[in-house]
Order: C-alpha cells, then sequence, then structure tokens
C-alpha cells in the first residue's frame, strides 16, 4: 500500500540554514499494516509524514501509495486517497463551520464539487450513526459550530472525518499529544477501533515509548533523518522499553541514558 523507496530531503541546502531532515528513507507498508514511528525531535517522523502527504517534493527517491507513483503529486491531488490527523485538534476541522458541514466537507475530499451544496436526510442520518460510535453525544448536536467542542471531542471528530471514506493511508501525527491522559486514552483506543474495523493502513507518529510498544503490528524508530529500528510480529510483541533502547543503542551508534533523553 505504500512504498517509500530511498528518498532524501535537504531544506535550505548549500547555505548557513541548510539542514538534512531526511536520508535514503526506504520502507514500505502492506496493506493493513499499523506501524508507530518513534524517535526524538529532529529525528524526521514528522517530516517523512510531509513527504508522503506532498506538502513538499523530496529531492531524490520514489513515493508510491496503492500501486500508483505520487512523487511528483501535489498535496491536493494526495488528499484523494491519504488522510492526515495532526497534534492540534484545530487543523482537522472549520472552527466556523457545524459537525455536519464539517463532515460533509470530509465526504466529498478528493471529488469533483459543483454548486451543489445540500446535505440529504440519508446523508445526515448515516453522520448521526458515525458520530454515536463515538460515545460523545455528538449526534445530537449536528448544528453546533465545531470551536465550541473541547480539545477531545474535535480531535475524535477530526479522526471520524479522516476515515469516513476509508482512505488508502492514515498518516497520524502525533495526534493524542495535546489531550489529557484521559482524553488521548479515549482517542487511542477509538483510533485502534477505525483502524482494525476498516482495515486500514496506518502510520503513527508518537513520542510515547508505551504506545508505540503496545499499538498496531510493526515499530519504526528514527534519528538523524534515517530509520534505524524497524521490528515486527512476535519480535515486536516481546518487545520491552529497555530492548527498544539496546535496539536504538547498537543501531545508531549512540548511548543514552535513559527513554526520556531519547524522546525529550
Amino acid at each position: 500500500m505504500l512504498k517509500i523507496n530511498h528518498i532524501a530531503k535537504t531544506f535550505n541546502p548549500g547555505t548557513i540554514s541548510e539542514k538534512v531532515a531526511l536520508t535514503d528513507v526506504d520502507i514500505h507498508l502492506d496493506e493493513g499494516e499499523f506501524v508507530t514511528v518513534i524517535g526524538g525531535n529532529g529525528a524526521g517522523k514528522s517530516t517523512m509524514l510531509n513527504a508522503i502527504s506532498g506538502v513538499f517534493q523530496v529531492d531524490c527517491g520514489t513515493i508510491e501509495i496503492g500501486g500508483q507513483d505520487v512523487t511528483n503529486l501535489p498535496e491536493y491531488k494526495r488528499a484523494a486517497f491519504v488522510s492526515r490527523v495532526f497534534q492540534d485538534p484545530r487543523l482537522g476541522t472549520a472552527s466556523t463551520m457545524n459537525i455536519e458541514e464539517n463532515m460533509a466537507l470530509a465526504m466529498r475530499r478528493g471529488q469533483k464539487r459543483g454548486l451543489r451544496w445540500g446535505i440529504s436526510a440519508a446523508e445526515r442520518k448515516m453522520y448521526r450513526e458515525q458520530l454515536h460510535m463515538l460515545d460523545l453525544g455528538l449526534e445530537d448536536r449536528l448544528g453546533s459550530k465545531v470551536g465550541l467542542l473541547s480539545g477531545g471531542q474535535r480531535q475524535a471528530l477530526t479522526l471520524l472525518m479522516a476515515t469516513i471514506r476509508t482512505p488508502k493511508l492514515l498518516l497520524l501525527d502525533e495526534h493524542t499529544a495535546a489531550l489529557d491522559p484521559k482524553t488521548a486514552a479515549n482517542v487511542l483506543t477509538l483510533t485502534q477501533k477505525l483502524i482494525e474495523e476498516q482495515h486500514l493502513t496506518a502510520l503513527m507518529v508518537t513520542h510515547n515509548m508505551k504506545d508505540a510498544i503496545a499499538i498496531g503490528n510493526r515499530l519504526i524508530m528514527m534519528n538523524a533523518g534515517r530509520i534505524v529500528v524497524d521490528v515486527s510480529g512476535e519480535q515486536k510483541k516481546a518487545l520491552t522499553r529497555d530492548q527498544l533502547m539496546k535496539l536504538f543503542e547498537k543501531a545508531s551508534g549512540e548511548e543514552l541514558a535513559n527513554d526520556r533523553m531519547l524522546l525529550s
């Protein structure tokens, strides 16, 4: 479903501000894989997601999604089959529009838009059924402005909007980091449920080592723009925090006192 073939990206090359962000990143995801991505600040995690989304063009290498080469495809065209949820709950929704209008926008993502905007009764019923799954009472607030929702409610809605058309690829960029622990746990549970039920292919960036180990069927760790650890299957299931630290030290050649240094 996703093939990243030896991509690299350097920002401001040849200047005093030159920053090598990605170096020979090569990773393939099969359909239905749920991969957690971990690493310290500046490791290249979000930059990799930006490259997949088409925020910028890579310097070399290719990116394929669902068998289609999207390397030179602009971001707005990739939006037809790539969904992304950001850390800030405000980025995935339109604050001044109500809940059903936001969901209608998500339903029409990647489609040609004409002058017709009306939301049918059948469509509204489907929105209520989808919102009922969140167990937040939002199905009875279709006319409420999204800007009035709490951060947790808004992120849950964003997640639902990102998956309503079953994307080929779901990108989660630290989507629970801005939430309180209880709300974050609820959104994470919802994330797992939606991915499992829809058999989605997903990449989830996180700073939480415990979540990275416990969630998904595969874990990759990045450092200095490279993938330095890639574990899956039974190896991932048996993985502990200490073992992950040792794998990182062996792969990166760096010695870290604890995971706080790694993920600070």
